[in-house]
């Protein structure tokens, strides 16, 4: 696993913010798509490629250069030189663990306050893990959380738009603290819910009983509600899975997985042939 302190920032590119709104409505938190133009013939990322942001940033022990890695939301559109790429962006704050206090992110922060026109310097890009597999048969099951919806629209808008006559089973798992949040799978903004027709496609949303509150979105017990088609799946030595998402979401699936199929050693021993074959793959923030 590859550190972003140990990722190559020495190319570097201007780009342009294009458009810039926001998703969710003002009463839960903030996340904005933004669209970005590079003019630049060198710079060309992909739906299984991230790219990074580089803030300039003032603090306490001097200047520093912040950087941040984002996956593109979209197709990325490249013509003439230039390269349009999307990506979503929530507006993020954390507690200092010393003083009790809130500070903002600097990355999301600095990337939501930007306007139509505006500049900013983005690097690489870099590989993402999840790739789409040569077998049109192959099934995936493709689990996100939050802004970690990004990476799987593009994926599944490249894979029914460009991977002809795709045959496998692809079952997306989004978890969101409300239907508010439900991105690109909303009324609003729900281009993902065209795929609905599509016979291998299907989406299934997990909300938090209580978004108000600090309540756990449900993923897993979404899930395990598809039990029996998800141990038919795992059955197959063509299934993979990817995730991205939270970091504390990784227990409830391994607990969801383990109920699913039937003990803890199994599951172990499911995960480990996915992983030894390249059909596990996962992005954590």
């Amino acid at each position: 696993m590859s550190y972003l302190s140990d990722l190559d920032t020495s190319k570097q590119y201007k780009a342009k913010v294009k458009k810039t709104k926001r998703l969710t409505p003002t009463n839960v938190e903030e996340i904005r798509e933004i669209q970005l133009e590079i003019n630049s013939p060198e710079f060309k990322v992909e739906v299984d490629q991230s790219f990074g942001v580089l803030v300039y940033h003032k603090s306490d022990f001097g200047n520093t250069y912040h950087h941040r890695l984002y996956s593109v939301a979209d197709i990325p559109e490249h013509s003439t030189g230039k390269s349009l790429i999307t990506m979503l962006v929530k507006r993020c704050f954390y507690v200092d663990d010393f003083s009790g206090e809130m500070y903002p992110g600097i990355g999301s922060n600095y990337l939501c306050d930007r306007h139509e026109g505006d500049e900013i310097t983005v690097t690489g890009p870099f590989e993402l893990p999840f790739k789409v597999p040569d077998d049109k048969n192959a099934n995936m099951i493709l689990i996100g959380m939050g802004t970690g919806i990004a990476p799987f629209r593009a994926f599944i808008k490249h894979v029914y738009s460009q991977e002809k006559e795709w045959k496998g089973k692809i079952r997306l798992f989004y978890g969101a603290k409300s239907g508010l949040e439900l991105l690109y799978l909303n009324d609003k903004d729900g281009d993902l819910t065209n795929y609905y027709d599509k016979g291998t496609f299907e989406a299934f949303h997990a909300l938090s009983a209580r978004p108000h509150w600090q309540d756990p979105i449900l993923l897993d017990q979404a899930i395990e509600q598809r039990a029996e088609e998800i141990l038919e799946m795992l059955g197959s030595a063509n299934t993979y899975i990817y995730i991205a998402g939270y970091e504390k979401v990784k227990e409830k699936l391994n607990k969801a997985f383990i109920s699913i199929l039937g003990s803890k050693e199994k599951w172990e021993n499911r995960k480990a042939e996915l992983i030894a074959g390249k059909k596990w793959a996962e992005v954590i923030y």
